[in-house]
């Protein structure tokens, strides 16, 4: 494949952006008193499903005549913007937009870029969705998926096939890598779901955090960590890119399904242009793609919303005392 940088161009400045990000709207004006759960206080959920209310004042909707979309951070960023490039350019279709793509370098970015309302419409982690609901305003409505409506993820354990690791009790005294703390599969759930198993991670196994699924997945294999929970869309990615051999890898354990990356677009846009870009979401068809080719068994965007789709997540973060703040998103 031919990598071709379509990161950051033309109407938006890298300098201007990254400075917005990093202000993370620190002029953002708290509202007045309105339901709003544990939205920020610049948001409100009246209707109380869970996500920040379009804004009532219409001077404050959003109609910009360039999108930017951001997929979640990975390794590398360049070969994802060609990936997605085919829906970018039925986005631009159907909304009548231009639509750039800015790769992000971490969950904390991806959230402050939408807080500061220089990302519009992003594909969010599975953890890291509900700090991006709470603190930057993003309403989920769509995840990837088969034409069955069948989605989702599971949480697997792998250590290196030479290791002495053949169950979840072997963990004990060994190093293993998490990816980050707002991370779902690579964090919260183990710290939540391990203790069922007889394993407390941080007590029984040290935790050292990797930065990414990825690195997670090569340490285990180049041996630098004794195991790692981690995504399985990610690692079957991997390994169809011939990032890693399977054979040097086993698999210990297994959970069930979580959703995957969901989809969403910020608060405050038009709600014109949020009914094109939901359209575009849901006409696009993945078949005979790059993106079709790279997410193997994906063949829809689903419509989903975040109070039902993602209240295992919650309950597995509430289960760690994770609390949605920018302190803790960092």
């Amino acid at each position: 494949m031919k990598i071709r940088n379509r990161l950051l161009s033309g109407n938006l400045p890298v300098i201007a952006l990254m400075t917005s990000v990093l202000a993370f709207a620190a002029s953002g004006k708290v509202l007045a008193d309105c339901e709003r759960g544990a939205l920020d206080t610049i948001y409100c959920d009246e209707n109380g499903d869970m996500v920040a209310d379009l804004p009532a004042d219409e001077s404050q909707w959003q109609d910009p005549n360039t999108l930017i979309f951001a997929y979640t951070p990975v390794e590398d960023p360049a070969i994802y913007s060609d990936i997605w490039q085919p829906f970018i350019d039925h986005l631009s279709e159907v909304t009548g937009r231009n639509v750039r793509f800015f790769a992000v370098q971490s969950n904390s970015a991806q959230v402050e870029a939408m807080r500061s309302g220089r990302l519009h419409i992003a594909g969010f982690s599975t953890g890291p969705t509900p700090f991006a609901v709470n603190l930057a305003g993003a309403v989920p409505f769509a995840l990837m998926g088969s034409d069955s409506g069948q989605f989702g993820y599971t949480l697997q354990v792998y250590t290196h096939v030479d290791s002495d690791i053949h169950e979840m009790a072997d963990l004990v005294g060994k190093r293993v890598a998490h990816t980050s703390p707002t991370s779902n599969s690579g964090n919260q759930a183990p710290q939540a779901l391990f203790p069922e198993l007889g394993i407390m991670p941080g007590e029984d196994y040290e935790v050292t955090f990797s930065g990414s699924h990825d690195q997670s997945m090569l340490g285990v294999v180049a041996r630098d960590y004794d195991a790692a929970p981690v995504a399985s869309e990610v690692v079957e990615r991997m390994a169809a890119r011939g990032l890693y051999d399977e054979e040097d890898v086993r698999l210990i354990w297994e959970s069930d399904r979580f959703p995957t990356t969901s989809y969403n677009h910020a608060h405050n846009l038009h709600p014109d242009l949020v009914e094109k870009i939901r359209e575009a979401f849901y006409t696009f068809e993945f078949a005979g793609t790059a993106l079709g080719e790279e997410f193997e068994g994906v063949e829809t965007f689903i419509p989903i919303n975040y109070q039902d789709n993602w209240r295992v997540i919650r309950t597995i973060q509430e289960a760690n005392g994770v609390r949605y703040t920018r302190d803790n998103l960092e």
